[in-house]
């Protein structure tokens, strides 16, 4: 690959990085909720995710999977219920004052497990993101080098999104630090699962690319 090639992509895949949807809005919630470094370790499972539909669109079974209206509806109706899910439960979510979030957070931390799955799920159950790898990509990959090249491009990819987890994150806790106050978190989780909602239902109604 060019290094001019090279310079073109970095910008276009950090834009792509920064895009506001589910999983940065995830990163949000869980940077206001309990914290940046939790926030950032959970968002390695949306890393292994975007790791693993990078793999496949590199060995060519992701343009298979974009043609293939099942698989395509399967994935995005169980994303878009889990999003929807995930959006009730922060409406439903009591924000408790600020003593008894520090209080929590000393005595009962929040799982990191289940933080990580829900960003591994979250990323994985949207069919969009294998688009980015099967349709973006390739425009910059060299043929004579596709290996090596499209590893780089994925390589990339992950340390930005790695770069945007931390600034969402830090965005999160800093809107809670704004934002002290039991009433104030609680539209915060409001907004929040409202948004998620959203996101749900936009990603239910999301065609398949012809």
């Amino acid at each position: 690959m060019t290094l001019s090639a090279y310079l073109l992509f970095l910008p276009a895949c950090f834009a792509i990085n920064m895009a506001f949807g589910p999983n940065n809005l995830l990163s949000v919630t869980n940077g206001a909720r309990h914290g940046v470094s939790p926030a950032v370790i959970a968002a390695s499972g949306r890393l292994v995710a975007f790791a693993i539909m990078i793999a496949i669109a590199g060995l060519g079974m992701g343009a298979v999977l974009v043609a293939s209206e099942l698989a395509f509806d399967v994935i995005k109706y169980i994303g878009a219920a889990y999003l929807v899910w995930i959006g009730i439960r922060l409406l439903r979510a009591p924000a408790p004052t600020a003593e008894v979030q520090a209080r929590d957070a000393a005595f009962a931390p929040p799982s990191m497990r289940a933080l990580i799955r829900q960003e591994f799920t979250v990323a994985a159950g949207n069919p969009k993101a294998i688009l980015v790898f099967t349709a973006f990509f390739p425009q910059f990959v060299v043929p004579g080098a596709y290996a090596s090249s499209y590893l780089l491009l994925g390589l990339t990819f992950l340390v930005f999104e790695l770069v945007a987890i931390a600034l969402y994150a830090l965005l999160g806790a800093r809107m809670r630090r704004l934002a002290n106050g039991s009433r104030a978190m609680r539209w915060f989780n409001r907004v929040s699962g409202s948004m998620m909602v959203g996101f749900g239902l936009i990603l239910a109604f999301t065609r398949r690319p012809a």
